[in-house]
């Protein structure tokens, strides 16, 4: 009796080891199991995304207040238009913010900055942030400076 109950005692271990490693994986992945949040669309058109990819994070001021929901191509302006899915108490982000693509560190993941203007009219569900500044692609900045040190 005494090894069955051992026995009965591991597998729950196990079983909750198991539940912990998945928690921890989705908690890592960033996947949510709900998406109850309510949140509205933004649009914005970069002519380099660098390394973006859909679910980096949007911030302003630093703090997190939504996430890129998908990225694709504008076939008449050969344009990346990025789609921000921006958090529904965010309410207040003026008609002239302003989008740039942001690095985490030297050599970390790229997310979107948000900086918002002055104007009184604030951006809609299914709006265009009309002011982007694409991503600063790290070999481009290398072959710049090396062709300028070569010519000199």
């Amino acid at each position: 009796m005494r090894m069955r109950w051992v026995e009965i005692m591991v597998g729950f271990f196990m079983v909750l080891g198991l539940l912990a490693l998945i928690g921890l994986a989705l908690n890592v992945s960033g996947l949510k199991l709900s998406d109850a949040q309510d949140d509205y669309s933004l649009f914005a058109r970069f002519e380099n995304i660098g390394g973006l990819t859909p679910r980096s994070k949007v911030s302003l001021s630093g703090v997190q207040i939504g996430e890129v929901k998908s990225i694709s191509i504008d076939k008449q302006r050969l344009m990346a238009v990025v789609e921000l899915s921006i958090n529904a108490d965010v309410d207040y982000l003026s008609a002239d913010t302003s989008a740039q693509i942001l690095t985490s560190g030297l050599l970390g993941e790229q997310y979107i900055g948000l900086s918002v203007g002055f104007e009184e009219d604030v951006l809609k569900d299914g709006d265009y942030i009309a002011d982007t500044q694409s991503a600063m692609v790290l070999e481009d900045l290398i072959g710049k400076f090396l062709f300028n040190k070569v010519s000199e």
